[in-house]
């Protein structure tokens, strides 16, 4: 079979392998013609697109930048009818989106890490921003315009859909994606509007975010007033992401995401201005590549994990965060070195915790006086039972002075004058002071005393010191029982190589480059934003977690996923999936051990400080302490001052609750979660612990939000932490 032929500077020219198929036409290598390609438009739509690239090609524009594959000549078929373009090939390219989410990256670029993606966006910058110089606007920006390569060099492509201005008549950019629109052109019709630059800006903004934050998309989230699809959340101004404007947007961010605050300063308040209400305020791409170089001179190498770089701002490795909290790393390391022989890193755990007993924490007697020098105004009761004393005593003298005046005067009267005495003695003694309102005072005054002293000693830091104390001893008992994990973990690998193979096999078709009715980019783009990226993740349970997927779109995608699992065939033999589970293995068993050195090192510093600093305060100082105490002392008196032995104090004591029992090595925690092997193998009875800090959690159910009614765990120490976990 022949190859079509066109015209190009009026030479017939033959074309080669057809190159790529799309909306608008076919693309094909030119014979003779190494680096080029041409681009052939459908019949009906070479009408419409002949004047702007006769405009492109006499402007010159392939010559002003490298970056961009403009038109270069015009193309016409064998009549001199207008066909197409010749434009520079780009070659050893992947489109971006490859780079966003982990699976699509482990295939098309298994080198990359970190450091590869900010390089990457800070090149998306520069590219944009050498359009913009040229005084063009891109106007469809979308990642399927902007292709990487293994360099992390990117080019622009589809530069015929720019909008540019050629001797006074402006020729639009007529087309658009829905998640790379800005909130201000949703609703309008793109064919007649004129593009800006700070629309290219928000749409370079998504682009950036998404290289960053792992493929998700800066407006997929849960919004708490309603279901919102990908382009009413834009619409609507609904930053997922948003620091400043949290309770504003009232959207959270999908589950195991990284958190704004993760990055430095300058990186977040870009995303603010950029995601905010003022198009104005969105940063050009000049700003961008300056605040992405500041970003990629802030990262550095995980500890734990080689293949982890992350920003030093974040304060702590992220994506070790991530694995933790979501069982999925996204970097995983190609190779992992042999374990360590314990102690050879320099961390020794005996001596963590020989050091952890040598730290005494006073009792909370040694912290509370037992009394304040000083005693407060008498309490009404004292104060009415010492004048019924007072007055009785007065009452025996005003009565008995009579009577003994009498018995001197008129001694023969005796038996008179002592009845007298009698019946005064008898009178006066018979109205004894009641002592139950003086102990009842004593005790409200030491329940006072026990309130305000727990309150001072929550503010002191001791209960956060007992507190750091049990989770310290916690963290030792994890830690050595790290190394027995892991030796389960390796031994039981060999009983899920059928499930990790369908895993692997599974993660090899990416709902991205699939053609299922109704799943276009833009709910692609919500789904890759809930960890559903491959036929592996579509699982009943998560498509349905995603909003805007509900009972239809969950079907179409099951059975896509249904067709594929068809064809898979299990090979007993070792693979290199195999060595890949291995070394996921080790990689979040480092982490892990990463991970709890540094909060028992850290953990350890601050206890030690804290017996210093609580011996150094000064209860009295405390107003309402002071007080108490006072009150307490001053009822004490006045019992004693009428011979009422006081009540026993209540002894001031502080329950730290217990951390739970390091639980056995849970089955393999390296196949995919969606998998049925890992719903299966997952041991329900036990109690988690918290991703966040490590303490024990507790059952509780959801008040509000679409999940009330649910249950889920929660950690013991909320609110001071908010760690919690799906059941």
């Amino acid at each position: 079979m022949n190859s079509p032929t066109v015209l190009i500077s009026g030479k017939k020219t033959r074309l080669g392998n057809l190159l790529g198929r799309g909306g608008e036409g076919d693309v094909y290598f030119v014979e003779g013609r190494p680096g080029e390609a041409v681009k052939l438009y459908k019949s009906e739509l070479r009408g419409l697109r002949e004047a702007k690239v006769f405009a492109m090609v006499g402007s010159r524009l392939s010559e002003r930048t490298s970056l961009v594959s403009f038109p270069l000549e015009i193309a016409t078929d064998e009549s001199g009818r207008f066909a197409g373009f010749i434009m520079r090939l780009v070659s050893k390219c992947r489109a971006i989106h490859e780079l966003y989410g982990p699976k699509s990256r482990k295939i098309q670029f298994p080198n990359a890490d970190y450091r590869f993606l900010v390089r990457a966006a800070g090149n998306v910058a520069r590219a944009v921003a050498a359009v913009h110089e040229i005084d063009c606007v891109i106007g469809d920006f979308n990642h399927s315009g902007v292709l990487v390569s293994h360099t992390a060099t990117v080019a622009l492509i589809d530069a015929d859909s720019f909008q540019f201005r050629s001797q006074g008549r402006l020729h639009r950019c007529i087309v658009g994606t829905e998640d790379f629109t800005p909130p201000e052109l949703h609703g309008t019709r793109l064919s007649e509007v004129e593009r800006t630059k700070a629309h290219d800006h928000f749409g370079l903004a998504v682009a950036i975010f998404q290289l960053l934050a792992m493929g998700r998309h800066p407006y997929a989230g849960r919004c708490a007033d309603a279901d919102l699809s990908l382009g009413e959340a834009i619409a609507q101004h609904r930053f997922a992401f948003s620091i400043a404007r949290r309770t504003e947007t009232r959207t959270t961010p999908p589950p195991g995401s990284i958190r704004l605050q993760d990055f430095p300063s300058s990186i977040t308040n870009a995303f603010e201005a950029a995601f905010g209400t003022d198009p104005a305020k969105r940063p050009t791409a000049a700003q961008w590549v300056n605040v992405l170089n500041g970003l990629e001179a802030d990262l550095r190498q995980c500890a734990a994990v080689p293949a982890h770089y992350f920003p030093r701002s974040a304060g702590e490795c992220l994506w070790c965060r991530l694995l933790a909290q979501s069982g999925i790393d996204m970097f995983p390391a190609l190779s992992f070195p042999a374990a360590s022989p314990a102690g050879a890193d320099g961390f020794d755990i005996d001596d963590i915790w020989a050091s952890l007993g040598a730290v005494v924490l006073p009792r909370p007697q040694d912290l509370i006086p037992a009394s304040s020098t000083e005693a407060g105004v008498s309490k009404p009761t004292a104060q009415d039972a010492i004048g019924v004393r007072q007055r009785r005593r007065l009452a025996r003298l005003f009565w008995a002075a009579p009577a003994l005046l009498g018995l001197l005067a008129l001694p023969t009267l005796f038996p008179l004058w002592l009845a007298w005495g009698v019946f005064i003695a008898f009178y006066t003694a018979s109205a004894k002071i009641d002592p139950e309102p003086l102990k009842k005072a004593f005790a409200e005054a030491d329940a006072r005393v026990h309130a305000t002293a727990l309150d001072y000693l929550n503010r002191l830091g001791y209960t956060e010191a007992l507190n750091l104390r049990a989770d310290l001893e916690s963290w030792v008992d994890q830690y050595r029982a790290l190394n027995q994990e892991l030796a389960r973990t390796l031994s039981e690998l060999q009983s899920t190589r059928e499930a990790r193979q369908r895993s692997a096999y599974l993660d090899g078709f990416l709902i991205r480059r699939a053609k299922i009715p109704g799943i276009g980019p833009a709910k692609t783009a919500t789904l890759a934003s809930f960890n559903v990226e491959t036929a592996n993740d579509v699982t009943r349970n998560a498509v349905m977690a995603v909003p805007g997927f509900g009972e239809a779109y969950t079907a179409k995608l099951l059975a896509w996923r249904q067709g594929h699992e068809a064809k898979f065939r299990h090979n007993p033999q070792r693979d290199a999936s195999d060595a890949l589970a291995e070394n996921a293995a080790r990689s979040a068993w480092a982490a892990k051990r990463v991970a709890i050195q540094n909060k028992l090192r850290a953990g350890l510093a601050n206890l030690k400080m804290a017996p210093s600093k609580l011996a150094s305060a000064n209860p009295l100082a405390s107003s309402p302490l002071k007080e108490a105490l006072e009150i307490r002392e001053a009822a004490k008196r006045h019992c004693e001052e009428l011979g009422i032995s006081p009540p026993q104090t209540l002894p001031i004591e502080i329950t730290v609750p217990k951390r739970p029992a390091v639980p056995p090595p849970p089955p393999v925690a390296t196949v995919p979660r969606n998998t049925p092997t890992a719903v299966s193998t997952r041991p329900k009875s036990s109690t988690p612990l918290c991703p966040i800090c490590a303490s024990m959690m507790k059952l509780q159910t959801a008040k509000k939000g679409r999940n009330a009614g649910k249950q889920f765990w929660g950690c013991v120490r909320f609110p001071s932490c908010k760690g919690s976990r799906n059941l």
